[in-house]
């Protein structure tokens, strides 16, 4: 009995050969319209990797699909409502990246305060030898963090976040059952945190909800910490406020368009830039992939899925 086709656009060797013993692997990472134009009609699974849009054309040149999983906690790039239409599900890889995704945002938040990317590159430099010791930084401790978005990654970097001694607000959709302060309103959260932790899935509802009035509460001394989706920050708004002193510093792991990042943002020093790397350790990734792949093989056994995103889990 011949096994169905299942697509597969990036990915590990792991990846592929666990979806392999499955299924019929077609292998779109290099040339997606070719691999599309020889297997389009018979494909029915699709593990999706990346951020390029996922939109009703790509679905419809597989009329059979029946599931698009999703390496990823993030699905903004993929039209789920399209999916719904056309009786697709989608699932997507939450809880085993929290931790990572977390830890990042610390990382991040721990390096503006204390000037890491200014000092490393002082110290590259020689000057510490020349001149002697740099400027001082700040202390955390103390200080009032508001995270934008307490889902999983949220409540994960809030958890991390006790045992700095700082202070915990957080901004969304609704007020839930946790020890921490809840706005309503972001910009008055911003006006009230010493820095701002935005763990906020993309799409149309949060797009560029961080602008200019919320970076010009956020202030002077303020810090914007961004590990959660670059949409939801208005790039050019942050870089007008760092040009002109209205914040303080950046930490940023994503960004608007990526993999683009402005020019003007790496001439900064009081901004850490990293590359998406919030998950990408060898471990979490693993993870990622396998959690991927049971999606894929649990629907294929009894139609069901393992983790679909929200708007699935009644299919």
């Amino acid at each position: 009995m011949s096994k169905p086709k299942a697509l597969l656009v990036g990915g590990t060797e792991r990846t592929k050969e666990r979806l392999a013993q499955a299924f019929e692997v077609v292998d779109g990472s290099v040339d997606l319209d070719a691999a599309l134009d020889a297997h389009g009609q018979e494909i029915g699974y699709f593990l999706y990797f990346g951020h390029a849009p996922c939109g009703a054309a790509l679905m419809d040149r597989m009329p059979e699909l029946r599931l698009i999983s999703n390496y990823g906690v993030g699905y903004d790039a993929i039209d789920v409502d399209a999916a719904i239409e056309r009786g697709i599900m989608v699932t997507h890889t939450p809880s085993v990246l929290d931790d990572e995704v977390a830890n990042t945002a610390i990382l991040l938040m721990l390096m503006a305060a204390r000037n890491a990317t200014a000092d490393e590159a002082y110290l590259r430099a020689g000057r510490w030898e020349s001149e002697g010791s740099p400027p001082l930084s700040r202390s955390v401790r103390g200080l009032t963090v508001g995270i934008v978005g307490l889902g999983r990654i949220g409540k994960a970097a809030a958890e991390k976040l006790n045992v700095f001694g700082v202070e915990i607000a957080y901004h969304g959709r609704s007020k839930q059952d946790v020890p921490y302060r809840y706005f309503a309103d972001l910009k008055d959260m911003a006006s009230k945190v010493d820095i701002l932790m935005s763990i906020a899935p993309g799409g149309p509802s949060t797009h560029h909800i961080i602008n200019a009035e919320v970076l010009a509460a956020l202030g002077p001394r303020g810090m914007l910490i961004n590990v959660g989706r670059g949409s939801v920050v208005d790039e050019e708004a942050l870089i007008a406020a760092l040009e002109s002193g209205a914040l303080g510093a950046a930490g940023l792991d994503v960004f608007e368009h990526e993999p683009h990042v402005p020019a003007k943002l790496m001439t900064f020093p009081n901004v850490t830039l990293l590359p998406h790397v919030g998950s990408a350790t060898v471990e979490t990734r693993r993870a990622m992939g396998d959690l991927a792949v049971d999606n894929l093989t649990k629907f294929l056994k009894d139609g069901t899925a393992i983790t679909p995103v929200p708007e699935c889990k009644d299919q």
